[in-house]
């Protein structure tokens, strides 16, 4: 991986993005009931607060639990959930230390079908079905991994232009794009539920 990527909008946090698969990893993990910008930024604080250029597995999995908790609970904060995150970070860094020596490219390196990489990324601790297809996603088309049938895979969020999900952001205006996507289906969920939830009209006879 040597690319450039701008889900962070910091072009430090975004180079680190564009050239570490951990990193990039991570700040899918880290995306979710938060902005994805803080999200993606996170890596980078990460590699900051650990005194080190990049994310490493390994070092990572050698952290005591409290102590890799408190780096990513120092303010400002990594996440609105830190505590929660930080096990979840080292716990995908057990299964890639485990399953691939560490390596996180692995993962795609070589895969040699769509659905083989999806099957892979949804056994990462932390990625769902969801997660794994945007990710998919992201990797087909801005990180050159293309295996037969990665669109497919990737479901809604491999189409072309599909502005659903990080897969899409390039700069401002596509964040923008994204962004208002998700707010709509925000909106839609939420008027969904009142729907469900307000009261019967009364009857004539109840009047």
């Amino acid at each position: 991986m040597d690319v450039t990527l701008h889900l962070a909008q910091d072009p430090e946090a975004d180079e680190l993005l564009g050239r570490s698969p951990l990193a990039a990893l991570v700040g899918m993990l880290l995306d979710q009931q938060i902005p994805m910008e803080w999200a993606f930024k996170g890596p980078a604080t990460i590699v900051r607060r650990m005194g080190t250029v990049d994310l490493d597995a390994h070092e990572i999995v050698a952290f005591e639990p409290e102590t890799f908790a408190r780096l990513l609970s120092d303010k400002p904060a990594v996440h609105r959930y830190p505590g929660s995150m930080a096990q979840r970070i080292q716990a995908l860094c057990h299964y890639l230390v485990e399953h691939y020596d560490g390596d996180p490219e692995a993962v795609w390196r070589d895969v040699d079908s769509g659905p083989e990489l999806l099957r892979r990324l949804e056994e990462l601790p932390g990625f769902g079905k969801q997660k794994a297809q945007i990710f998919l996603a992201l990797l087909g088309k801005q990180l050159g991994v293309r295996p037969e049938g990665w669109r497919e895979a990737a479901g809604p969020y491999g189409e072309p232009e599909s502005f659903r999900s990080v897969a899409d952001i390039t700069g401002p205006e596509s964040l923008a794009r994204v962004r208002a996507y998700k707010q709509e289906l925000k909106a839609a969920a939420k008027a969904s539920g009142k729907a469900k939830t307000s009261p019967k009209a009364p009857k004539p006879s109840d009047r």
